[in-house]
């Protein structure tokens, strides 16, 4: 049974930077449950609150009821995020299921790093004609990626399990929730660990994977930073056969492309993250199963609604609304998927021999995702890669081809312009047919704005107060 209830062990001791750091007292907590909405402790824990008085000494006794509070006295928002962190960075600590394990970042591979993103950016110049987006480059240890990044997790993550969570305060009628009051507000704090708990698991085992800071094809990083992960870099071109300059240098064309998208698209990250949150307006939990559980709990025994979160009560039900969104979220990603994977082909091939073997790695690397986008997709319905990725790749090329650079990139203008779901089933009759100029639509509008109800741009004369003082 794990020495750690509710699969939580204590966050390690960490370096200064990155997270080869040495693990304290920190035996629990390897790998997440089977369901993602439980809190299934490690080694086969069935019931992680009697856990807590197995065979734990006085000192991890002290440290479970600790967690226990914890956990119980959180009133934050819809997802507990000091404990995603803590989590997250005790994943990234424990190493990757090959045996890897973090380091911090030194100068000889951040120099690397700024190298193969500044010459990215100088082959990407005659390939796009969106200027660079990198003020800068660097290079993060996995932890240092779980610390740049949980900002973005938590715009993705909280409309959903905002959404979820309301449904806790839904299921009583109203006369008896002040009755139920602290009941509701022990559910909203398990419900805030729970989402914590497999957020954090989630992340850490992803900043075992990503190599940069837009791999799922969202902006993670602080904007203007082109970001590289050298220790997963080393995994990733173990053993590809290819020089690691080459592996290095393809992946910072790749983030060096995202980025110009993401800092001359205005519109592009709003749309993306509106789609999310369109997808979590349309969530409807089953509230029939909470009022059964919530009817039948007994306060006494807190493990019930551990076993019934277990039981994924509050998995979201497929609607309308959810598949809607999610297809748009699916092609947006796909376009610009699509894109970068386009342009990196076109500035890669004459200069790197292995550009086709990187191409069709990455390809597949990205189609099929991993362990932690898995979870992502289990636990709030969200599957963060592009489904139909080589039929974007092949639009963009095409769309080279028959318009130029410019005639490509400048789709990226407007929404609007963008290729549908059905384009990408019809290509050539995308590329062959003429667009509207949505920029000359744009600066109508922009022109007129100012405009008063009387039709006047001048809205400083004198004649206008003494028309109207006259009517």
């Amino acid at each position: 049974m794990s020495d750690s209830p509710f699969g939580f062990g204590l966050p390690p001791e960490e370096p200064e930077n990155g997270d080869e750091g040495k693990k304290k007292g920190n035996e629990g907590g390897q790998g997440g449950p089977a369901n993602p909405f439980g809190f299934g402790g490690a080694g086969g824990a069935d019931n992680p609150f009697a856990a807590m008085f197995g065979s734990l000494n006085p000192n991890d006794l002290g440290a479970a009821f600790q967690q226990l509070g914890q956990m119980l006295s959180y009133e934050g928002g819809p997802v507990n995020w000091d404990m995603a962190k803590d989590i997250a960075r005790q994943t990234v600590a424990q190493g990757t299921s090959d045996g890897s394990k973090d380091a911090s970042v030194g100068p000889a591979d951040r120099s690397a790093v700024e190298e193969a993103v500044r010459l990215a950016d100088l082959w990407l110049d005659g390939v796009t004609s969106l200027p660079s987006g990198s003020g800068s480059a660097v290079a993060w240890s996995r932890a240092e990626w779980v610390e740049a990044t949980l900002p973005v997790w938590k715009d993705l993550v909280d409309p959903v399990a905002e959404r979820v969570g309301a449904a806790m305060g839904d299921v009583l009628p109203e006369e008896m929730q002040a009755m139920a009051g602290p009941l509701l507000g022990m559910m909203r704090s398990m419900g805030g660990a729970m989402f914590g708990q497999q957020i954090g698991q989630a992340v850490g085992v992803l900043a075992g994977e990503v190599v940069g800071s837009t791999d799922i094809g969202l902006p993670l990083g602080p904007a203007g930073r082109a970001a590289l992960l050298p220790v997963n870099i080393e995994v990733l071109g173990k053993d590809l056969g290819v020089p690691k300059d080459e592996v290095r240098l393809y992946l910072a064309l790749r983030e060096a492309a995202h980025q110009r998208l993401f800092a001359h698209v205005p519109w592009l990250r709003s749309h993306l993250f509106g789609a999310v949150e369109g997808y979590a307006r349309g969530i409807k939990v089953d509230t029939s199963k909470l009022e059964d559980v919530v009817g039948q709990l007994d306060p006494t025994h807190p493990e019930q609604l551990q076993d019934a979160l277990q039981q994924g009560m509050f998995q979201p039900e497929d609607t309308p609304e959810q598949k809607a969104a999610l297809a748009r979220l699916e092609t947006a990603l796909a376009l610009v998927e699509g894109w970068v994977d386009a342009v990196v082909h076109e500035a890669a091939k004459p200069r790197l021999t292995s550009a086709d073997a990187l191409r069709e790695t990455l390809r597949r690397r990205r189609a099929s995702g991993g362990p932690a986008e898995q979870t992502f997709a289990t636990l709030i319905g969200l599957e963060l890669r592009p489904r139909r990725l080589r039929d974007a790749a092949r639009l963009w090329a095409s769309l080279t081809d028959a318009r130029g650079v410019d005639g490509r990139d400048n789709l990226w203008e407007h929404p609007d312009m963008l290729p549908t779901a059905s384009d990408l089933d019809d290509p050539d009759g995308f590329v062959h047919r003429e667009h509207l100029d949505f920029s000359e639509l744009d600066k109508m509008l922009g022109e007129a704005a100012p405009r008063d109800d009387r039709g006047d741009a001048d809205d400083s004369g004198d004649k206008d107060d003494k028309d109207d003082n006259q009517k």
